[in-house]
């Protein structure tokens, strides 16, 4: 019967969110189902704690679905890490997130944002290019398989 219901009503929208210190066994599940070196609980807990970091949530429900997390400095900041739980992948989640994120980012007078993207993931790629991202540079070998990574960035200003 659950099923037959979850089927006729639409889903409840995502909500964005900015995470904090509870999140930190969420987030680092997620990472860990989402890349090779997934990051511990105690790195995880440790960069929601340093106040250079802007870390957001996507909820659906009570569910963790994604999370986007940067690091600023000064008027810039770099892209640490984009995550979309696996069941929600391809369904329109990470552009919104990661809007969501950069006005964030844009109000707290950041006017560039950079990050590394594995040459290889083409559908992060597509993400980034369509949200203005561009690239500036590449670091051949740079993940642990040996790809290269490029090196992408945004101005907000």
């Amino acid at each position: 019967m659950m099923s037959i219901v979850s089927r006729l009503l639409p889903g409840a929208p995502p909500q964005f969110t900015a995470a904090s210190l509870h999140d930190a066994v969420a987030i680092a599940a997620l990472h860990a189902a989402s890349f090779r070196r997934g990051w511990g609980e105690d790195e995880v807990s440790g960069l929601l704690t340093d106040s250079a970091v802007v870390t957001h949530r996507a909820m659906i429900r009570r569910a963790l679905v994604g999370f986007i997390m940067s690091r600023v400095a000064a008027d810039e900041a770099e892209i640490l890490s984009v995550a979309i739980a696996p069941a929600r992948r391809g369904r329109g989640l990470s552009r919104p997130l990661l809007d969501f994120h950069l006005r964030t980012l844009a109000g707290r007078a950041v006017r560039a944002v950079f990050l590394e993207v594995d040459e290889r993931n083409a559908p992060a790629r597509r993400l980034y290019a369509r949200a203005g991202f561009a690239e500036v540079g590449s670091r051949h070998g740079y993940y642990e398989s040996g790809a290269t990574a490029l090196v992408l960035r945004r101005d907000l200003g």
